[in-house]
């Protein structure tokens, strides 16, 4: 069910006085910078309803037959990582760079991550310190069966979809990976929070292995100089990540790619927007990369 459809304004403007200020200077009056629009979804898997922060790209027009990818960002609001990875994507398809195509970005807000992002632990430090988490089932059902069809049906799009997740985030996309590996065709995973549940998505089965996996599966894996993660048993994020790379590495497909990228400049709070760009720089590699 479609609610509302705002623009997203940002302002810019300073107001200086004078004692005798010229009239052209009086004249000036700020007008909204757009940066896409928010739309809202009432959820019936989640039973809440989503807010979501859309870019359309330049010369967007729901009259013409162009069809544009989607990208789906978690942590997709405004004040989280919306703006800045809007940004990323739109410097990449200038056409002097030219290495993104112009893309729909949806981002996704949040209502509370840790029950959205964490599948169900058996370990009760993680219980007692979140104590709402262990519902990404739903989540994931509400981006299968109704956001990505809400999204297909109000925009136009094509069959390519992109899912970037960072920390718990990127946990939740690699449950996506591994459990529902065609649900995206392109995964960008930052630092993801393997240490949930003592790292037990490790070991979770996945089609995606198999000779038989037949769906064009792109994969990046970031992470940073992270350390220690806050679990009971103990963990290191960089070490976890770098395990996910190379059991992803025993895929039998020649369908599945993967990237693995160490950051050692980068931590935990820094890595996604310079990770961001170095997906998109190995995932759609530009005519100088290959040469």
């Amino acid at each position: 069910m479609r609610i509302i459809n705002y623009i997203i304004p940002l302002l810019f403007g300073t107001t200086f006085a004078f004692a005798q200020t010229p009239k052209s200077v009086q004249a000036n009056t700020p007008k909204p910078f757009v940066l896409g629009v928010i739309d809202e979804l009432q959820s019936e898997q989640l039973a809440e309803k989503r807010v979501l922060n859309i870019y359309l790209p330049e010369g967007y027009n729901k009259n013409d037959t162009l069809k544009y990818p989607v990208i789906y960002l978690l942590d997709g609001s405004a004040d989280e990582d919306f703006i800045h990875v809007v940004g990323l994507i739109q410097f990449n398809n200038f056409s002097w760079i030219n290495r993104v195509p112009k893309s729909i970005v949806v981002g996704i807000a949040n209502v509370d991550r840790r029950r959205d992002f964490t599948y169900p632990t058996t370990m009760e430090g993680d219980k007692k310190r979140n104590k709402t988490a262990g519902k990404s089932e739903k989540f994931i059902a509400f981006l299968e069966k109704e956001l990505q069809p809400y999204i297909d049906h109000n925009y136009k799009t094509t069959n390519s979809k992109t899912i970037i997740g960072q920390s718990l985030g990127g946990l939740l996309a690699t449950e996506i990976l591994l459990k529902k590996p065609t649900l995206f065709n392109k995964y960008i995973i930052i630092s993801p929070s393997l240490w949930w549940d003592n790292a037990s998505l490790l070991k979770q089965p996945s089609a995606l292995l198999e000779a038989a996996f037949n769906a064009k599966t792109d994969i990046y894996i970031g992470v940073g100089k992270e350390g220690l993660t806050p679990s009971d048993i103990p963990h290191v994020m960089e070490v976890d990540a770098n395990l996910l790379a190379e059991r992803l590495r025993t895929a039998k497909s020649k369908n599945v790619t993967i990237h693995f990228d160490y950051l050692p400049q980068e931590d935990h709070a820094t890595i996604i927007h310079q990770a961001i760009f170095n997906a998109l720089r190995l995932l759609y590699p530009s005519t100088s990369d290959k040469k």
